[in-house]
């Protein structure tokens, strides 16, 4: 299938930051209203979020896709009719901070569209890129990077594997954090970025269709808690560049490591399963 015709499509959405998006935003972190009120780095995930009407989402919760010019991505039909999306990478510059009441547009690009042979089969790789303006200027680029593959067997074994019997060692890191992400905090960060994939909120469907072993913690939910941990060892709005790739799914319920230590260049930061199993792989540069 040729994909030329996704390539370079765009959309277009405006949005604006004001106290009660805000005020949820540092409630889901357990954080202060800031002073001046410039908001954490990773709030542009919240902004401009998905608008596609109810009755025009597929199954697994996100907006349908088909082979019309209004489909923003390509529908894939190699997969089958329920094709797995998930949220592999995203690459990012912080290019100006964003504050309370500022007035949001955001142009989301299709890059590229590709396809791969993997261990686990056929993927298909879309790249979009988002340019994000607070007040007329640009404030983050961001590219992601999606990956579509065909729907796991109804038999198919759960993953992640049930931890074993390993621990994390946080020795080596100079920062460590660790946390739990339940099901509430799931629910509050999809209703933030408006998010209606049903792994992150529908068990029965994460673990009977989806083949996941508990709900999935959002990989941007991870990547935010990084940032947190940058913005708490460095300060908050330092970072200019901060790229991350999901590795392995976290699972709701299961402690999280969260740790970051100086580089040559930058920083590296990591998220962690208890026994050790790496969920996310992060850099930042300041």
């Amino acid at each position: 299938m040729s994909y030329d015709a996704w390539i370079g499509r765009e959309q277009r959405a405006t949005d604006r930051l004001d106290e009660g998006l805000a005020t949820r935003w540092l409630a889901t972190f357990d954080l202060a209203k800031p002073h001046p009120a410039i908001m954490p780095q990773g709030i542009h995930f919240a902004l401009c979020t998905p608008e596609a009407p109810t009755a025009t989402l597929g199954e697994d919760g996100h907006p349908a896709r088909d082979v019309s010019p209004d489909s923003f991505l390509p529908p894939f039909p190699q997969f089958g009719s329920g094709p797995r999306r998930m949220w592999a990478s995203s690459t990012i510059a912080f290019h100006a901070p964003i504050a309370i009441g500022a007035v949001i547009e955001r142009v989301s690009t299709v890059a590229s569209v590709s396809e791969k042979s993997g261990g686990s089969g056929r993927l298909a790789f879309v790249d979009v890129e988002h340019v994000t303006k607070a007040n007329g200027t640009i404030a983050v680029v961001e590219t992601q990077t999606l990956v579509y593959r065909e729907a796991a067997a109804s038999d198919a074994p759960l993953a992640p594997p049930l931890p074993g019997e390993g621990g994390f060692d946080p020795a080596g890191w100079d920062a460590h954090r660790t946390l739990t992400p339940d099901p509430r905090l799931l629910f509050r960060y999809s209703a933030l970025t408006f998010n209606t994939h049903r792994i992150h909120y529908d068990a029965p469907y994460a673990e009977g269709v989806e083949r996941y072993r508990g709900l999935v913690v959002h990989g941007p939910l991870t990547a935010s808690l990084l940032l947190g941990l940058a913005a708490r060892e460095l300060g908050e709005n330092r970072l200019r560049t901060f790229n991350f790739r999901g590795l392995s799914p976290a699972i709701a319920g299961e402690p999280l490591h969260l740790v970051m230590r100086a580089k040559d260049e930058g920083f590296e930061l990591a998220a962690f399963a208890s026994d050790g199993r790496q969920v996310t792989q992060a850099s930042a540069g300041v």
